[in-house]
């Protein structure tokens, strides 16, 4: 959820002594105080200090809102969990203002219980200052686990550097229905890809003290890709697809926390719901973290979901259910929730257990030792020239190549001597949902003109036909500049977000027919496509030359994009969800389970327009050798698949070697096929390089008739190849 802007006054160190002589401050000489003494172990400490809290403050640390106590210093004297604090300030003076706030509460409460303050880092800390790096779908798209990695470390870095404690990130939920306007937020629509670039992103933030948090636990959208609409899937479904990037992130990223979805599952408040998140997460995942709500999620159950008959009803069932902080946009709606916990509505077990995770992480933290930082290394690690550069490397190596008719791509040594670029998604430089405003963007316009200018070639823009914006005088004023130069360059984009589900993914407004008016005055076309999810292109793909998907790439996008139009880089994304034909198929994924008995429509075919997994390249690789040793092992064991991957062109390109399989024969129904495994390589002309895989039980089990995780005997196909339809090898692996 967005929340207004909240511009924070500094607390003045005059205030906090000034709250201490009124004997609100922490008791004397704290550091004699068990909970304070960091000789004994956590648990001792956290044990020591819940039973000093009064209901009140176990309240508080069971509650997070954006905020300042600058606004009313008596609201916050009992302590808060968090708090988000935004303004407009730089990065130096956002860590000196949360050091300010750290030192009330620190020295201005009765205990003294630092807050941890939290924000959205998605692609990058919503900030100014901060980087914008590609949105979350673009570096899926890069099927790069390493790049992931330093992505986020990045992103930690700045975020570490202000004080800020806990990110509202990433969202691991999968995309299976392109029409949910929430799909640029994920990492696509297989779930075993999601894992592994969640647990890279997870653990970069958890290794640099930053609390990192997962969402929406569970599913977050429904029926006809609706944001946060029911579902009823069955816990089969949930187990085999929406469960495992969560798991992956908590049990091997490591992350804290989970922020659970604004849905109901099987008739039931997600927020609200016992077998979610006390027998599923805290029981059988053995979750020792913490549980927040998504932001006003916790009064649905009362005012959407009709489950409860008030907002103090919704509270309990939340905590009793699982949940440990209530995650709310005001401080004022304490109230909506307190009497839950203050007049002992909610067992004391179950709310000293929910103070007991969070108290436990802010010791983790170091928070009560050491709350403050170091102005002068956020001023430092913001925006440095070396997370510029790698935002550039990041959107260059996220950008798919759809369609290169005829070579026009990468355009030729010199370049073409006068471009036509048009549409105003040329000149947005658009960042994607929660975004911060990024430190110093590039538009493509931008890039084009800079290339443009060292080659001597000149560049002629026209806004043309936006996503909204239908006049056919700007179509026409497109065709002109277009039939006037060598080259055209149309940058289209789609709308979508947060509640912004789309009904038709076709190209918004006439841009669709202004890239068909385009191409037909015989100018070489190239499409740019801005997004975050999958668009529909049958009434104009025939008609343009080349087609790229940039995603969302970020405050360096203009650059990115012009790197690989220009061939600087070859393109070396590829798509994490699939591309419809039209929205009449959806939901539409490659890793389906088998029909009963027909796959197409009566006007359709079954197949997408561009398969997961579906990248072009300036290059050719070929594929030999696959070897699967040993080919028949026990449930236990594990096999290494192997083949041989040669650049078989004149260029160095980069490839992604993806691994499937599909298992012939099961005791129940499994999908047609599922990603395995994959590997990004860089290989020059006539290079080669062998890659390999590692196949085992967590790779081959299922789950049975009774949802028990098993590998059983059988025979397995092993499927090697560059998308989900372009298998290169097959091979088998045999299970005894």
């Amino acid at each position: 959820m967005r929340f207004r802007q909240i511009r924070p006054v500094l607390l003045a160190a005059a205030a906090c002594v000034g709250l201490m002589a009124c004997g609100q401050g922490p008791a004397s000489d704290p550091g004699r105080l068990p909970y304070r003494d960091t000789k004994l172990t956590i648990d001792r400490r956290v044990e020591d200090l819940v039973a000093r809290m009064t209901p009140e403050e176990k309240f508080r640390q069971l509650f997070m809102v954006p905020g300042d106590p600058a606004s009313d210093r008596d609201v916050w004297k009992d302590g808060i969990f968090g708090l988000q604090v935004r303004g407009d300030d730089s990065a130096r003076q956002a860590a000196e203002r949360l050091n300010a706030i750290q030192k009330f509460f620190v020295e201005g409460t009765r205990l003294g219980i630092p807050i941890v303050p939290f924000e959205e880092a998605l692609h990058g800390l919503v900030s100014p200052g901060a980087i914008a790096f590609p949105q979350a779908i673009g570096l899926a798209a890069t099927w790069d686990v390493d790049l992931m990695a330093g992505v986020a470390d990045a992103i930690a870095a700045e975020t570490r550097s202000r004080g800020i404690r806990q990110i509202l990130s990433p969202v691991v939920n999968i995309a299976r229905d392109v029409r949910w306007g929430r799909v640029e937020e994920t990492y696509g629509e297989d779930p075993w890809l999601a894992s592994r670039l969640a647990v890279a992103f997870v653990r970069a933030f958890e290794k640099r003290g930053v609390i990192a948090t997962p969402k929406h636990f569970v599913a977050n959208v429904g029926a006809g890709g609706r944001d946060s609409y029911p579902i009823a899937d069955g816990e089969r479904y949930l187990r085999e697809i929406d469960f495992p990037p969560f798991l992956a992130a908590l049990s091997e990223g490591g992350a804290r926390s989970i922020m659970t979805a604004y849905n109901s599952w099987d008739g039931i408040p997600c927020s609200a719901h016992p077998r979610l998140l006390t027998e599923i997460l805290k029981g059988e995942w053995a979750f020792r973290g913490f549980v927040i709500s998504d932001a006003c999620s916790v009064g649905g159950s009362f005012s959407l979901h009709l489950t409860s008959d008030s907002y103090d009803e919704s509270g309990r069932q939340a905590w009793e259910s699982g949940l440990d902080v209530i995650f709310q946009t005001e401080i004022g709606h304490a109230g909506l929730f307190r009497e839950a916990i203050t007049a002992g509505r909610v067992g004391p077990a179950r709310v000293d257990d929910a103070v007991r995770r969070v108290l436990r992480a802010k010791m983790e933290l170091g928070l009560f030792e050491d709350p403050y930082v170091d102005p002068s290394e956020a001023e430092r690690v913001n925006g440095s020239p070396e997370h510029r550069a790698l935002a550039r490397r990041a959107a260059r190596d996220s950008v798919v190549l759809l369609k290169n008719e005829s070579g026009v791509l990468p355009f030729a040594e010199h370049g073409p001597r006068s471009i036509a670029v048009i549409g105003p998604d040329a000149v947005e430089a658009r960042l994607g949902g929660y975004s911060g405003p990024g430190v110093r963007k590039i538009t493509l316009l931008d890039a084009v003109r800079e290339r443009a200018a060292a080659a001597g070639a000149t560049v002629r823009y026209a806004a043309g036909c936006g996503r909204k914006d239908g006049a056919a005088g700007k179509i026409d004023e497109s065709v002109r500049i277009a039939r006037a130069s060598d080259l055209a360059i149309v940058a289209a984009g789609i709308e979508e977000g947060e509640a912004r589900d789309r009904s038709d993914i076709r190209l918004p407004g006439r841009q669709a027919e202004m890239i068909a008016r385009v191409a037909a005055t015989g100018t070489p076309t190239v499409v740019v496509i801005y997004g975050g999810s999958a668009v529909a292109m049958s009434e104009w793909i025939e008609a343009a030359d080349a087609v790229v998907m940039a995603w969302y790439p970020g405050e360096e996008g203009g650059a990115a994009v012009a790197d690989v139009l220009w061939g600087d880089a070859d393109p070396s994304g590829r798509l994490p969800i699939t591309f419809p034909l039209a929205v009449g198929q959806l939901p539409l994924v490659y890793n389906h389970k088998p029909t009963g008995r027909f796959d197409g429509y009566l006007d359709l075919p079954g197949d997408p327009l561009f398969p997961f997994g579906f990248g072009l390249s300036y290059t050719e690789f070929a594929y030999s050798g696959l070897n699967v040793e040993p080919a028949a092992m026990g449930p236990d064991g594990t096999a290494r698949v192997s083949c041989t991957v040669t650049n078989a062109g004149a260029r160095s390109g980069a490839e992604v070697v993806q691994l499937y399989v599909h298992d012939r024969l099961a005791s129940v129904v499994r999908p047609v096929l599922e990603l395995k495994g994959f590997r990004r390589l860089v290989l020059e002309p006539d290079a080669s390089a062998t890659v390999s895989f590692d196949l085992g039980p967590e790779e081959l089990a299922l789950l049975d008739a009774k949802l028990r995780k098993i590998v059983e005997p059988g025979e397995f196909e092993i499927l090697v190849g560059r998308s989900s339809r372009d298998i290169r090898l097959k091979g088998t692996l045999t299970i005894r």
